[in-house]
């Protein structure tokens, strides 16, 4: 069995159309059968009902369709989406909608935890569990658009559970799936790849042809401060880092956590435009979301405000971006702690355990 939600257009074209000509079927079933994967995606191959039953039966014998369960779907008042999706040896990933205007932005998982242990974040917390697969990571992507009604994400942003760069295989060839126009057709620059910066693979996305944009989890203006925060850090040095980012000829985005007493001085923000003024960078200021780090203080408003206009007379372009789904568990990982959380409580409780 192959599974063709793994592999790149071409590579599944090549699969399916030796397939089909092994099976002595006309050449213009290929044409129908590929939008099925991406484009005009089918839940299973049964509901391909353009193509003939005894092929459809044969299809699902070759080429199982990899799908993700929703396992909870939560809805903000702001209109954002949080969907915890169960994967099939039980893992379980997270993915945000954030709809603004007519942009449709997902936020997808590359990874079932995470390994970095950054300390305001709530999938750190949880610790490293894998890799996801490419179908599992694309699939977020797919089961949006299988969704009855739903239209497709507009952009895609990898920021949600796991660092995409420590698992750059699987990223590579789905950066593919969600730009080409075999598949789900999204323009590279509407696809932003967010990193810790893992130098490595952080040149190998540079050395990519395609428009796709980088995102710097930066968060702390120098390398001291940003130790306390990320232990990369200590691997990964911050000046390397900063040097590296030069390599992409798109405009480089540097996302900054304010956190209350950390981070968010008017010093700090002198220093961070230090760093962003040579990359000409664009520098997303972020709330903290009080679910990710409970023990860690948000950045009042005024304080938030003051950050961001002092980068401004700077010269450097900066928004200060408001949180979304404050009122649902939004917070990267915050749902599936919660969720695994309860499940965990309610086994104990059914089994007597105190």
């Amino acid at each position: 069995m192959t599974d063709l939600l793994g592999l790149a257009p071409e590579a599944a074209r090549a699969a399916l159309g030796e397939w089909l000509t092994a099976r002595g079927e006309p050449a213009y079933r290929l044409r129908q059968i590929l939008p099925r994967l991406w484009q005009r995606p089918v839940g299973s191959w049964e509901d391909a009902t353009e193509l003939p039953a005894p092929l459809r039966a044969a299809l699902a014998g070759a080429f199982p369709l990899i799908r993700l369960t929703q396992a909870t779907r939560q809805v903000s008042s702001d209109g954002t989406e949080k969907f915890l999706w169960t994967l099939a040896d039980g893992e379980a990933i997270e993915s945000v909608l954030i709809p603004e205007g007519k942009r449709r932005t997902l936020c997808i998982s590359s990874q079932a935890g995470c390994a970095l242990g950054c300390v305001f974040c709530a999938t750190g917390r949880m610790g490293f569990r894998r890799n996801l697969s490419v179908a599992e990571i694309a699939g977020q992507v797919r089961e949006l658009v299988l969704a009855a009604g739903t239209p497709k994400p507009t952009n895609v942003v990898f920021m949600g559970m796991g660092e995409p760069l420590l698992n750059w295989e699987a990223v590579d060839t789905t950066l593919t799936i969600l730009n080409h126009p075999e598949a789900f057709g999204i323009g590279a620059r509407h696809i932003t790849v967010s990193t810790v910066g893992i130098l490595p693979n952080l040149a190998k996305l540079a050395r990519r042809p395609e428009q796709f944009r980088v995102a710097l989890s930066l968060h702390a203006p120098t390398a001291a401060a940003r130790r306390e925060l990320m232990p990369i850090e200590k691997k990964y040095k911050l000046p390397d880092v900063m040097e590296a980012l030069k390599q992409f000829r798109r405009r480089v985005t540097l996302e900054y956590v304010l956190i209350g007493g950390k981070n968010d001085s008017l010093e700090a923000a002198d220093q961070l435009a230090k760093l962003a003024q040579p990359l000409g960078a664009l520098v997303n200021l972020l709330p903290l979301h009080p679910g990710g780090a409970p023990d860690l203080v948000p950045t009042g408003r005024a304080q938030m405000i003051a950050f961001e206009r002092r980068l401004k007379t700077r010269g450097v372009e900066a928004v200060l971006r408001r949180s979304r789904g404050l009122d649902i568990s939004a917070a990267c990982g915050q749902l599936r702690v919660e969720v695994l959380s309860r499940r965990k409580v309610g086994a104990q409780e059914h089994a007597g355990v105190d």
